[in-house]
């Protein structure tokens, strides 16, 4: 059987999705992988076109998504708390969508207030909202 990957799998979708988001910018590295950075930290990845979707989770969801199947700690990421998602897990594309918006709000949390003030996102929560 042939899963269709979701747009967010794919480069067009994955650019698209994380340049809406609040001072992101796009880069081209590695293997010709896209990388998803604010300020100078990457957040999320697409491996390959189309391909897995990589980006930082919490530490529960960590645990939680690694038992999915299609869904494996990122490789070299992992440490830092990372998954891979690939286009068989069971989540679907606004489900992967909504991982990543999360991991742009921690990746931005973990710069300093002057650096999120430069960059225009002071105002974004830095806790996860309840």
């Amino acid at each position: 059987m042939n899963i269709p990957y979701p747009t967010i799998m794919t480069r067009t979708g994955f650019e698209a999705f994380v340049s809406r988001l609040p001072a992101v910018f796009v880069v081209r590295q590695w293997r010709d992988d896209s990388v998803a950075k604010v300020g100078d930290k990457i957040f999320a990845l697409l491996d390959r076109d189309p391909g897995e979707v990589w980006c930082k989770v919490s530490d529960m969801s960590f645990d939680l998504l690694t038992e999915l199947p299609g869904i494996r700690p990122a490789p070299y990421f992992a440490r830092a708390g990372w998954v891979a998602i690939s286009h068989e897990s069971p989540l679907a594309g606004d489900e992967v969508e909504a991982y990543v918006v999360e991991a742009h709000r921690l990746i931005a949390a973990k710069l300093s207030k002057k650096r999120r003030l430069a960059l225009g996102i002071d105002h974004l929560p830095i806790h996860a909202p309840l």
